[in-house]
């Protein structure tokens, strides 16, 4: 098993962090210079069915602080107006998209010490038999902060 694993990368010229990230097989990867806003446990019906698991972890971005620096995924919408993307290749889900978000799925960082969740959403689809460790706000659905991005 390869480990690719990088802290974030040294400041740029303008004094900002850059963080990366990439899909399993390597050839989709992303960095980002921006803060992750709203890192979130999503127990919804769709993020299972993305990634086959019982809920998914995953932070927001500012379209503009985030590129993809190799390749790029494939992108289907899974609703109406939402993309969502993965690996051509080996299929890691990459991101969740609407007019209103750009969501990151946080495994694909490279260094996952920097992913700090702090709820879990739409708990109203959760799976029954899922029993939580931590103390985390829970929300029937959506965001934490309705309408207000919250930095982490």
């Amino acid at each position: 098993m390869s480990s690719e694993r990088s802290k974030p990368e040294a400041l740029d010229m303008e004094g900002t962090q850059t963080t990366k990230g990439r899909c399993m097989c390597g050839n989709v990867r992303y960095e980002l210079t921006g803060p992750m806003f709203d890192v979130v446990h999503c127990h919804c019906e769709s993020c299972r069915r993305q990634s086959s698991s019982a809920f998914v972890t995953f932070f927001n971005i500012d379209k503009a602080h985030f590129r993809y620096t190799r390749g790029r995924p494939i992108s289907y919408e899974s609703s109406d107006g939402v993309e969502r993307t993965h690996c051509g290749r080996c299929g890691s889900p990459i991101s969740y998209e609407n007019p209103r978000e750009l969501s990151i799925f946080a495994c694909t960082l490279e260094d996952l010490t920097l992913v700090k969740p702090q709820a879990h959403i739409m708990v109203g689809e959760m799976l029954p038999w899922l029993v939580f460790g931590d103390d985390l706000p829970c929300f029937e659905q959506g965001q934490p902060v309705a309408g207000q991005r919250r930095k982490y």
